[in-house]
């Protein structure tokens, strides 16, 4: 199985699997003399463990990270930094039933007809818990982003079809992790936690948006042609498994706009070039501009619901029904934004360092 490595001189791989030992990642050509430990990883890991409100599944894990190798007194050395997180509570007695079924929604087909043989248990690397090792190397992208005062902050604004209104930024840094849902409207937070278990009891599930803005980012990162910055935002979200479907600034708006309104007018303000408006989403021809980088995820309703479905059994290639039993989230948007806020920062760290912004050593 190739395609677990991502970046070019900021290179991350993830390995494990959902049932396995443990799962994690290995970064390649992080900077030697930043300083480093489990806890910086820590607080990037809690926001994404599982059990961690009524409205997520209930596995219990605690995602503690260890540091394998790449640091040494508190410091990166420039070697890769090896980050190892343990699988401590495991089910896979729901699996068993269901191994020849494949769960509509979820990769167990494409698996079985590219390998022919697959592991079976929650999905291995096709679950969510593959998101781990992302996270874990997303932190050390975004403390280096830090130093060169750089933020990432994401969050929820539509669950099941509740919208949430337009919030300031220090909305969204002060009430997005003051609710389960992660939505930084407040209101509409009560709502779709409501809903979230209401359609929970029904067995079934529900999908949303979650904006990522990138703030302090200077012009100029990102490459042309192929290696854009947008181009890179979009395939990095685009691999986390479930989101469906990308836009950046105006997005699919933008079709139903005129030039004239698309077009974000260029100004002086206090002696800087900037726009008054950011259709653009901070980036054109693939290069940031200075503006804030905003981008939206599409994110489907977790696959694994207890509603009965159709299937095909492998086995007997027969037609069958499959009921999902085990331990699952009723909706993925709230738990994915720190999913989504470790792709951006990884994407910026590896443009950044090929463009020369960030350097090889913080010694």
């Amino acid at each position: 199985m190739s395609g677990n490595t991502f970046g070019t001189l900021f290179r991350i791989t993830t390995w494990g699997e959902s049932h396995g030992p443990a799962t994690g990642a290995v970064i390649d050509g992080c900077p030697a003399g930043l300083l480093l430990d489990e806890a910086d990883i820590q607080k990037e890991l809690d926001r994404r463990r599982p059990g961690q409100s009524d409205i997520t599944t209930p596995r219990k894990e605690e995602d503690r990270a260890e540091i394998l190798s790449g640091v040494f007194e508190g410091k990166t050395t420039g070697a890769p930094v090896s980050i190892l997180v343990r699988n401590k509570d495991v089910d896979s007695s729901k699996y068993e039933a269901i191994r020849n079924t494949p769960r509509p929604g979820h990769a167990d087909l494409t698996y079985q007809l590219k390998y022919g043989f697959r592991d079976w248990r929650g999905g291995a690397r096709a679950s969510a818990r593959e998101t781990v090792g992302r996270v874990a190397a997303g932190a050390v992208a975004k403390k280096i982003l830090a130093l060169h005062g750089i933020e990432i902050i994401a969050h929820v604004t539509e669950l099941g079809g509740i919208h949430a209104k337009p919030v300031t930024l220090e909305e969204i840094r002060e009430n997005t992790e003051k609710n389960p849902v992660r939505c930084a409207d407040l209101e509409a937070a009560v709502e779709m936690q409501a809903m979230i278990h209401a359609i929970r009891s029904e067995g079934d599930s529900v999908g949303g948006l979650v904006e990522i803005i990138g703030l302090g980012i200077p012009a100029g990162v990102g490459e042309p042609v192929f290696d854009k910055l947008s181009a890179g935002l979009a395939r990095a979200l685009m691999s986390i498994g479930a989101v469906k479907g990308v836009e950046i600034g105006a997005g699919f708006k933008c079709a139903l706009m005129k030039g004239s309104q698309m077009n974000d007018p260029v100004v002086l303000k206090d002696g800087k070039i900037t726009t008054s408006t950011n259709n653009a989403g901070g980036i054109l021809g693939g290069i940031s501009n200075g503006e804030p980088i905003v981008c939206r995820i599409a994110v489907k309703p977790t696959p694994s619901i207890s509603k009965e479905q159709h299937t095909v059994d492998l086995g007997s290639m027969k037609n069958a029904k499959i009921r999902i039993a085990g331990r699952h989230d009723p909706s993925i948007p709230p738990r994915i934004v720190p999913v989504a806020e470790a792709m951006v920062a990884l994407v910026l760290v590896d443009l950044m360092m090929r463009g020369g912004f960030i350097r090889t050593s913080f010694i």
